[in-house]
């Protein structure tokens, strides 16, 4: 199991990411790549391995299946150029911390993991355009589904945050989850123990992995990488509106309508809708706190919530 051990600091800088780190999930697909048949990827793993460039192949070197390779891999970054630059920058001292904590027990030391500890420019070029061409295949064309994805989750958990707290929010990250006194317990196949730093935690959902994992750094806020809800081979041919994959689209075209407020009849004549499905959709957004609603009369006027405008900023990002 995974015993997430968290001090009072931590519970109180507990965040969520702003958006995807491409290297993260660059980390996590050459990682489902090696897995084993997960169901849910099956035919993506298929296809990534038929379609990945030799020169990308490198990276087998030093992420394993389980995706816990060196930590200076995957910075979190909003970019391939600026995460490469983070990549390329980290301190010797610190590749050779992090190969030293990786390659005795998950990977050998081979001639070019050496150049790398020790700083020689060939060995570094090479595991540049490994990352390249690995982004160019898994990560590059999908990335807006990608997004997508991403945004969606994000505002379900921070609904469901509002609604039910830090406690019952953190548990339901992924099955099985549960509080054993002020450690988070996840199931794993292997037994995994970390203490978090005091520096808090950054919630990562990820598209391309199945199960909780812990990237934890000692001066710097550690981060939980969790499965998405719904993982990218099912968002393969879902629209790249965050708001659509959450809500879907009438809802998602009604929430973008109530910056303003208007009313039902209005909704339904914007959107081309009868008047009754209208009032059915609000419900269902109003249940959902994303928007708020008051009877003049008549007339039912309809607006968004903080949390509405929130989910629609959001959205604007994303796009």
């Amino acid at each position: 199991m995974l015993r997430l051990r968290f001090t009072a600091e931590d519970l109180l800088r507990v965040t969520f990411a702003a958006e995807p780190a491409p290297l993260m999930e660059l980390g996590l697909a050459m990682a489902m790549v090696q897995r084993a048949t997960v169901p849910q990827f099956s035919r993506w793993q298929r296809r990534a391995r038929e379609t990945l460039p030799r020169e990308a192949t490198a990276l087998f070197g030093l992420v394993p299946p389980t995706a816990r390779g060196p930590l200076f891999l995957d910075p979190l970054s909003t970019g391939l150029d600026d995460g490469l630059d983070l990549v390329l920058a980290t301190p010797a001292s610190r590749v050779r911390t992090e190969l030293d904590r990786v390659c005795p027990t998950r990977r050998p030391v081979t001639p070019w993991i050496k150049d790398l500890a020790d700083g020689e420019r060939e060995a570094w070029q090479t595991l540049e355009r490994a990352m390249r061409a690995a982004h160019s295949a898994l990560i590059d064309r999908p990335w807006s589904r990608i997004e997508a994805g991403f945004q969606a989750e994000r505002a379900w958990r921070t609904r469901l945050l509002a609604r039910d707290g830090l406690r019952t929010t953190l548990a339901g990250l992924a099955a099985g989850g549960r509080w054993e006194g002020s450690a988070l317990v996840f199931p794993r196949p292997e037994p995994i123990d970390v203490a978090l730093s005091g520096h808090g935690l950054v919630l990562l959902p990820s598209v391309l992995w199945s199960r909780p994992l812990v990237a934890l750094y000692e001066d710097a806020p550690s981060v939980l990488i969790y499965p998405a809800v719904t993982p990218l081979p099912l968002l393969e041919e879902a629209p790249a509106d965050p708001l659509g994959v959450l809500l879907g689209r009438t809802r998602a075209a009604i929430l973008d309508l109530l910056p303003r407020e208007l009313s039902t009849s209005d909704i339904a004549k914007e959107l081309g809708i009868s008047k009754s499905s209208a009032s059915e959709h609000a419900k269902a957004l109003r249940d959902a706190r994303l928007i708020v609603t008051q009877r003049e009369g008549k007339a039912v006027w309809h607006s968004c919530t903080p949390l509405g405008l929130e989910l629609l900023r959001g959205a604007d990002t994303a796009g």
